[in-house]
């Protein structure tokens, strides 16, 4: 009898943890509005190259909250020649994004202008094999 509950505790375990990545994976639709997009300028206080995808976070207006946009994944941009220093804390950004559906300051990047012209349209960026 011990030994049943053993083997069925350890199965359910077992599909609890085959189960958890797809938890933690959300579809763009689900988390942000994409029937309406937001275009902000401001100064990039912080960029992060991790996975599950990069961020940036810019302040507008000096403004003590900052908007996070979620990038595409680090990879992703780097075999399409993206590089780490496509842009840099301190600069001007211009970015159009979705906005969260929970009405946070979090949206996922559509396009992003940096300073000299630098320009990216990360929906098409990721449909092509080329950003830049």
């Amino acid at each position: 009898m011990r030994g049943s509950v053993v083997k069925v505790a350890t199965v359910i375990f077992g599909l609890g943890l085959a189960v958890m990545p797809m938890l933690a994976h959300h579809s763009v639709e689900g988390q942000y509005a994409t029937d309406k997009a937001v275009t902000i300028q401001g100064v990039v206080t912080k960029v992060v190259w991790g996975n599950p995808h990069a961020r940036l976070w810019v302040d507008v207006d000096g403004a003590v909250s900052s908007w996070e946009v979620e990038l595409p994944p680090p990879n992703a941009l780097k075999i399409r020649n993206v590089k780490m220093d496509f842009v840099k804390e301190g600069e001007q950004v211009t970015v159009t994004f979705w906005r969260a559906k929970d009405g946070s300051r979090l949206g996922h990047a559509l396009t992003l202008t940096a300073p000299a012209g630098r320009f990216i349209d990360f929906d098409q960026c990721m449909r092509s094999r080329q950003c830049l």
